[in-house]
C-alpha cells in the first residue's frame, strides 16, 4: 500500500552497497523508517535529496512483515543550508534528534514534537550557539512529552525556577532575549541532566556541557 507524509530527516545510514535507511519524523504517522534503495547509486532519483534535517514529502510502501518501509518518491520542501554554516549548530541539532529519537515511540502521531523541532531547525540560524538553546528544547519536549519538571519542588534557586517556566510557555523570538548568568547555566544543565537519566534512563551522546 503506498502512503505519503511530510517529514524531517532524523537520520540516515547505509544498509547495503547501495541502499541508505532513513529516518523520518512526521507529524501523523511519528517516527517511521524507509529504505532508499539505490539511493547510493551516482544516477540515484534520490540523489540529492536524503540528507540530514531535509524537509521534504514523500511516499513509500508500507511493509507488512516490519517497521522499514520502502521509499518511493521525494519532494524537497527545505534543505535549511544556514544551519550548515555553523559547526555548533549542527552539534546542537543532532543532539536533539538524538533526544526525540532515544524520548519517543516508533509510528505513534507526534504533531507537536514535530512542530518543535522544525521551529529548532528555523530557530538555531538566527541565534549564537547558546547552552539556552538546548536547556529550552529539553524542556519543551519534556512539556509535550507529558514530564514537565515540577521546578518548585526542586532545590533550584527562584530566579531559575522563573526561567524554567519562560523556556517552557514562551516562543523561540522571545527566547532569544533571555539571557542567563554561568551560575544559572550550571544550575540549569545539572538539574536537567539528572531529570533526564531519572525519566529516560540516560542522555545521548552529544548534550552539551
Amino acid at each position: 500500500m503506498i502512503e505519503s507524509a511530510t517529514g524531517i530527516i532524523l537520520r540516515t545510514r547505509p544498509l547495503t552497497e547501495t541502499s541508505l535507511i532513513v529516518n523520518w519524523l512526521t507529524p501523523s504517522l511519528g517516527r517511521i523508517s524507509t529504505v532508499a534503495k539505490g539511493a547510493r547509486r551516482p544516477k540515484s532519483s534520490f540523489l540529492g535529496k536524503l540528507d540530514l534535517y531535509y524537509e521534504a514529502e514523500f511516499t513509500f510502501n508500507r511493509s507488512r512483515r516490519s517497521e522499514l518501509h520502502t521509499l518511493r518518491e521525494v519532494s524537497l520542501r527545505e534543505t535549511h543550508p544556514a544551519l550548515r554554516l555553523e559547526i555548533t549548530h549542527l552539534q546542537q541539532v543532532a543532539y536533539c534528534s538524538a533526544l526525540i529519537e532515544q524520548a519517543t515511540e516508533t509510528e505513534s502521531p507526534l504533531l507537536e514534537v514535530h512542530k518543535l523541532f522544525h521551529e529548532l531547525l528555523n530557530h538555531l540560524p538566527k541565534i549564537p550557539p547558546e547552552p539556552e538553546t538546548i536547556f529550552a528544547f529539553e524542556l519543551k519536549l519534556l512539556n509535550e512529552l507529558g514530564l514537565t519538571p515540577d521546578v518548585e519542588e526542586s532545590h533550584l534557586t527562584p530566579g531559575t525556577k522563573r526561567i524554567v517556566g519562560t523556556f517552557v510557555q514562551s516562543e523561540w523570538s522571545t527566547l532569544v532575549r533571555l539571557k542567563l548568568s554561568d551560575a544559572q547555566v550550571k544550575e540549569l544543565r545539572q538539574y536537567l541532566h539528572g531529570f533526564l537519566i531519572f525519566h529516560l534512563g540516560r542522555i545521548p551522546k552529544g548534550r552539551p556541557t
